[in-house]
Order: structure tokens, then sequence, then C-alpha cells
């Protein structure tokens, strides 16, 4: 076991007006901490998503566990072979190379943390597929992605079963079906 042992010499404050925000207002994701600023410890996002958005198709980190907080809402997260229900109070850890996403309950919006560790520089994963949501970058260069920010993109049949994938939704969100392929 190799226990990594961060490297920063300051406290690390982020106020929400300083935060980095990506997405619409349906989606949207508040950069607040990189591997860059936590040598290398953790990456900090927190997102908020309405009702009917998906947030992360299926995909894996192999380098990383993610951390799931709910601080309010219902958030629907596929943890391997399982979809469970989070809620607010509740958190979900998804170890290195399990299979996860996120997306939000029928009915309800939802808002909470997201910690990968160890860290790993994501914000540009981010900031790219922001760009991916406005036309201003291809599917191609986000595939050609997945191994620079550990974000590899998978089919889950049992997610694609209990999304009701198929039945028209309304929404995505900018990283939903166009990260597939």
């Amino acid at each position: 076991m190799t226990i990594i042992v961060p490297s920063f010499d300051d406290a690390i404050i982020v106020r929400e007006a300083d935060a980095e925000v990506l997405g619409l207002a349906q989606l949207s994701t508040r950069l607040l901490a990189d591997s860059d600023a936590t040598g290398g410890a953790l990456s900090v996002m927190r997102t908020t998503m309405e009702e009917g958005i998906e947030g992360a198709r299926p995909h894996t980190h192999s380098k990383s566990a993610e951390l799931f907080y709910v601080l309010d809402g219902e958030l629907q997260l596929l943890a391997g072979e399982q979809v469970v229900t989070a809620r607010k109070g509740d958190l979900v850890v998804v170890p290195p190379t399990m299979a996860h996403a996120f997306a939000t309950t029928p009915g309800h919006s939802a808002d909470f943390l997201i910690v990968q560790a160890p860290g790993l520089e994501r914000f540009g994963y981010f900031r790219l597929a922001e760009r991916l949501s406005r036309g201003e970058a291809t599917l191609e260069e986000l595939l050609a992605s997945q191994e620079l920010y550990d974000n590899h993109f998978l089919e889950s049949p049992i997610w694609r079963a209990t999304r009701g994938e198929g039945r028209g939704r309304v929404e995505r969100s900018w990283r939903s079906s166009e990260q597939q392929g």
C-alpha cells in the first residue's frame, strides 16, 4: 500500500464567489480545489443538477476513488453493478476501477460534493467537456483525453435499464451521451 503524503504549504480557502463555475442553470459545477492546489491529496468539486439531468455517464477511474456527498436533494448513482439512491446527508464512495455514473432521481434536484482521492488534475477535463457542449471541441478530443484525465467511458446495461434510456428524456447534461460516442 502506498500512502500519499500531500505537499502544500498553506491552508486552501476557496470562497464561493471565487470558484470557477462551469455549466448551465440545469447543471453547474464549481471547481473548488484540484490536485495541484492540494499537493496531490484530492480534487474537489460541487455540482448542482436540476430534475431530469444526467451528470455523468458510466465510467471508471483507475488511479483514484471518488466520493459523493449529497448536500441536498436526491442523486441516483451507479456503483459497480448496483444503482443506489443517495439523499441529503448520504455518502457514497466508489473505489478505483469500479464503474460509476450519476443523475438526479425522478422528481428531484441534487446538490453534492465530489471528491477524488488521490487527486488528479481533473479540472481540464471539465473545461474540455464544457467546450464540447458549446461546439468548441470535438468528441474525438474528449475520447482522446481519457488516459490524461483518468476518465474511462464504458457501457452499463444496468444503468441504461434503470435510467430508462430510449424513453426520450428531455434534458441531458454537457457530460452525457456525446461522451459515449
